[in-house]
């Protein structure tokens, strides 16, 4: 934890800077629910972008004109500490997530002097005067008919601070989302469009303006929702966030993962708004946050009724002590991932349970442990909870291991010949989910930048962990790791870190909410029950020639063809696939084998190819086994065509089966398989299976989310 950054029972609930300076003189004006009117920028006026309307108009006049001093040197101190924290330096590449109100007006404002205080030249002529390396994205989502006004006016503020601005206007294909699902929707379209924006910039680093107030709708938000220590700890102060889709070039596929950092987690709401007058920045707020039909918007406003000093101060420090048990819990799940998890390049994990079970290890850090694993093998984006944890639980607590078991996504069953002493864990192909598949273009583009801002990115995940490390919490410093979700409170009063009114005062508030989700819940519930749930089925999907192919965002396979056999292709001794091993007989084209129309199919790999694999290995021409769809007459049409094929497919399926053994059938289902549209298997790339040597595979297991989910810290 950040120890002296961190609020505490005796820290200032109002303002985390209050201590750090006696010169602020202005007060905030409450927050109420009122209508919030522009007013246009006048030069010899000091800057205020909005009044509020009728009856309070005349106080925010008074209040515009009254002199104000902010000590902004202090802000601006504690905020380079946190950025230092986090591993970033001024002349870093950064884009800040801007929204245009007070809170991400002030993240500009601080990231500004932050920068031109750590470097000489923040400018020049090629970037218009802005400061280098500096970009703010404003996402305008459309889902209001002023909004796009509004980017432009945030625009031309943020712009006046000296940061460059890019505005993204956002296109619903399915038209506007459902009044219920509207914030969640905007949210995962907002940062779906951050992380294009990074990677058409080559930008590996994003701030985003979340503050402690924020942190406070979430803990009780969470809260009303059963979450446990892990959940109720918040946002992290940094993590890597990877995108849903992946952009390609020639030299590497990059998923353009972005460090999300919150830098101002420790400031509150009080301090947005002293910052952005004590730098006279305009700012303006979205009308949709005084709607009461929104959870959030319902909690923050109860919350501000809780405006005593004491419950604010108190509920900052039960956060951060959640926030400390995480940390504790992260550290000991990714020690765990590194002595008892081997992964495999065939796409499964082996769990050494001998290393596991003599370990006297809490459940909440075994169950993290296990969530992340099976995450990283299912690529699934979602947490793992309820029966399928414990089941995983009492799976893995049953020494050694017998049976198989199917949960979130994964098939997990003993590793043979270990004796129950190892469990594998396999990508299930066999559960209600789509074939996930992604095509891409290959691009020879930004390979080089690529490169580069992986290696900054690695660079400054490493300078963040090194500070994390020193402030590494031990079992000592933590309260709630053997507590259930449901008296989480009660611990943190039964230590004094909540009093007994703020205790009663946050059961109030979960259990209102509460009472609202379950009654919401059960109306979705009552519809869904009204449809059937269809099972999808595993099917193929179509490969170009020349497309990358993403499957199940776990292997990445691209095919070609090749007119001349490689002369370093293990197959080609060539004596034994009865070919022609002079120059001029290796320089041929074979499209009988793959088909006129240059299309090829994949699929996960079922029992049949296994079966077509062995009967390969051990046909002449003259029996050659017919698999799928294929008609007799369309496979002598091709064998007549292509005898050497056939020689080269069986001596490459011998060699197939033999890499086929050494892999447990339960992995062998995850592994892509590419078929002619006629549903004849080409080849298995995983075990270097062709059925032709013009057919060029490569395949590479590439998880879009790697184990442990990426870089997080909740310091």
């Amino acid at each position: 934890m950040a120890r002296g950054l961190v609020l505490s029972s005796s820290s200032s609930p109002t303002s985390f800077l209050a201590s750090f300076s006696k010169t602020i003189t202005i007060t905030t004006p409450p927050l109420k629910c009122f209508k919030l009117l522009l007013l246009p920028r006048h030069s010899h006026l000091q800057p205020c972008c909005f009044c509020l309307s009728s009856s309070f108009s005349s106080t925010t006049t008074t209040s515009t004109a009254t002199q104000c001093h902010v000590d902004m040197s202090k802000y601006k101190e504690a905020f380079s500490k946190r950025m230092a924290m986090a591993g970033l330096k001024p002349h870093h590449n950064i884009a800040l997530g801007v929204s245009g109100g007070p809170d991400s007006m002030a993240l500009c404002v601080l990231t500004a002097r932050w920068k031109t205080a750590g470097v000489n030249d923040v400018s020049s002529s090629e970037s218009g005067g802005f400061i280098d390396g500096l970009l703010a994205i404003i996402v305008d989502h459309g889902l209001r008919a002023e909004s796009k006004e509004e980017a432009s006016i945030v625009s031309r503020r943020v712009s006046e601070i000296g940061i460059k601005c890019q505005i993204a206007h956002c296109d619903w294909p399915n038209g506007r989302p459902k009044q219920g699902q509207l914030q969640e929707a905007a949210r995962e379209m907002r940062y779906k469009t951050f992380q294009e924006v990074c990677a058409q910039h080559q930008i590996g680093v994003l701030l985003v303006a979340h503050h402690a107030d924020d942190q406070a709708e979430l803990f009780i938000l969470r809260l009303s929702r059963n979450s446990g220590v892990l959940g109720l700890a918040g946002m992290p102060f940094a993590s890597q966030n990877f995108p849903t889709h992946t952009h390609f070039n020639s030299k590497v596929p990059a998923n353009h993962c972005i460090l999300l950092v919150r830098p101002l987690l420790e400031f509150s709401k009080e301090d947005m708004y002293k910052i952005c007058k004590g730098s006279s920045t305009d700012y303006v707020e979205d009308p949709t946050n005084q709607s009461q039909l929104f959870t959030r918007n319902r909690i923050r406003m109860a919350l501000n009724d809780l405006s005593s000093s004491a419950f604010k101060s108190e509920l900052q420090a039960l956060i951060s002590a959640c926030r400390m048990t995480r940390a504790y819990i992260d550290q000991v799940c990714y020690s765990l991932i590194s002595q008892a998890v081997v992964i495999m390049d065939h796409g499964y994990a082996a769990i050494d349970l001998q290393l596991l079970c003599p370990l006297e290890i809490e459940d909440i850090c075994l169950v993290k442990f296990l969530s992340l694993v099976l995450q990283f093998i299912s690529q699934r984006q979602r947490q793992i909870r309820g029966s399928a944890l414990k089941l995983l639980m009492d799976y893995i607590r049953s020494f050694p291991c017998k049976n198989s078991l199917t949960a979130a996504g994964c098939y997990l069953c003993p590793e043979p010949g270990s004796r129950g002493h190892k469990v594998l864990v396999c990508c299930s192909v066999g559960c209600p989910f789509p074939l996930k598949i992604e095509l891409f273009e290959s691009s020879s583009n930004n390979g080089e930048q690529d490169y580069s801002v992986a290696n900054e990115l690695g660079q400054i995940i490493k300078d963040e962990k090194s500070f994390a490390n020193i402030l590494a919490p031990n079992a000592t410093d933590v309260h709630f790791l053997d507590v259930s979700t449901e008296l989480v409170l009660s611990e943190a009063k039964r230590l004094n870190i909540i009093s007994e009114s703020t205790y009663r005062s946050i059961l109030a508030l979960q259990k209102e909410e509460t009472d609202r989700f379950r009654s919401k819940a059960e109306a979705v519930s009552y519809s869904a029950s009204k449809h059937e749930v269809e099972n999808v089925q595993t099917l193929g999907k179509s490969l170009q020639l020349g497309k990358i192919c993403y499957f199940m965002d776990r292997f990445i396979v691209t095919w070609k063809l090749n007119n001349k056999i490689d002369s370093n292709d293990a197959l080609c001794g060539l004596a034994d696939c009865g070919m022609d091993s002079r120059e001029e007989a290796q320089s041929f084209c074979c499209t009988s084998c793959v088909g006129d129309n240059k299309v090829l199919e994949v699929r996960h790999m079922v029992e049949s190819d296994w079966l077509y694999l062995a009967q390969l290995s051990k046909c002449t021409p003259s029996k050659f086994p017919q698999q799928g769809v294929v008609s007799v007459n369309r496979t002598k049409q091709m064998m007549k065509k292509t005898t050497s094929c056939f020689h080269y497919a069986s001596v490459s399926a011998q060699k197939a089966l033999q890499l086929l053994k050494s892999i447990p059938v339960a992995a062998r289902r995850s592994l892509p398989v590419l078929v002619t549209q006629q549903g004849q298997l080409l080849s298995i790339p995983s075990v270097n299976f062709r059925h032709c040597p013009c057919l060029m595979v490569h395949v590479e297991f590439k998880p879009k989310m790697p184990l442990g989910g990426g870089h997080s810290s909740f310091m």
